[in-house]
């Protein structure tokens, strides 16, 4: 099938160095193999979303010399799709409401996962509490997701164990990131995920939502996070500073550096376009490090 990569940042802040790196990286892998790369702002979590962000990215994007090859789709405009999957879901016995907060899957958990309490299927087989809004929860089952990660490699994940059934949609009525993400990137006919490895462990659950809702599945490459010198992801929570577009070619060179690709020292002062032409050609996703982060100071 003809390569599909995209971007799929969230409008919480101004771009900063970790998602530049995960745009070059995807940008890159993408046209070396003549593929398509497309654009997606993931804008369902509104509480979280800062005004004017949106149209911040997509300017900073354009001014280091992007170009996605259609228009840009914003999650916060494709509920009814989400819906529609989750009720699929539910159709098939593989979705049920829960109403228990975080502070009671806290004290009834009796196990934990990557992402801390595993919840205990409370309200597998009938909600607690009636009259309140609802989440909705996956069902996961007892068996082992297994991928192989271009640069982690292999990753093998028991979601009952390592997970447990997690949220599809949340009480205030908005669906979380993994159904989104499943239902966006097979709407968009995405072949190529080339993203931050934070989202590692979020993989077989999307997977395993691909396979429930008999979508194909991706090609996954998870490069290393930038974080800062307390171990920390580079975001808006740990201050990172917006990128210094001025000029561009001191950024791109950085992170190809930190992507592993050796960039030359004179890519700093020449055009974006020439950065790229550069960049695409030498290209090796092989040299990227195989870490999930690297300490990435200023």
């Amino acid at each position: 099938m003809p390569y599909v990569g995209r971007f799929a940042p969230s409008p919480t802040g101004p771009l900063h160095f970790g998602s530049l790196v995960a745009a070059v990286a995807s940008y890159c892998d993408a046209k070396a193999k003549d593929g398509k790369w497309l654009l997606r702002m993931e804008d369902l979590d509104k509480p979280r979303e800062v005004q004017g962000a949106a149209d911040g990215i997509l300017r900073t994007l354009e001014a280091f010399g992007f170009e996605w090859d259609r228009e840009a789709w914003y999650q916060s405009q494709r509920t009814e799709f989400y819906e529609s999957a989750l009720q699929i879901l539910k159709n098939k016995g593989l979705a049920y409401p829960c109403t228990c907060s975080r502070k009671e899957i806290a004290d009834s958990a009796i196990a934990s996962g990557i992402e801390g309490a595993i919840y205990p299927k409370t309200c597998l087989n009938h909600a607690l509490k009636t009259n309140i809004h609802e989440a909705y929860r996956a069902l996961t089952l007892d068996e082992n997701i297994v991928f192989l990660d271009e640069i982690q490699g292999e990753i093998i994940q028991n979601l009952a164990r390592d997970v447990g059934d997690f949220i599809l949609k949340r009480a205030d009525g908005l669906f979380a990131y993994q159904l989104a993400v499943v239902v966006d990137d097979a709407a968009q006919g995405v072949t190529h995920v080339v993203r931050g490895a934070d989202l590692l462990d979020s993989t077989p659950r999307q997977i395993y939502l691909q396979r429930l809702l008999g979508y194909a599945t991706p090609h996954y490459a998870h490069v290393p996070v930038a974080s800062n010198a307390a171990g920390e992801k580079l975001s808006k929570q740990t201050l990172a500073r917006p990128i210094d577009m001025r000029p561009p070619g001191h950024a791109l060179f950085d992170a190809l550096s930190f992507l592993g690709q050796h960039p030359p020292a004179e890519i700093k002062s020449v055009t974006p376009d020439e950065i790229w032409q550069w960049a695409i050609t030498n290209w090796r996703i092989s040299s990227i490090p195989k870490q999930r982060a690297i300490i990435f100071g200023d």
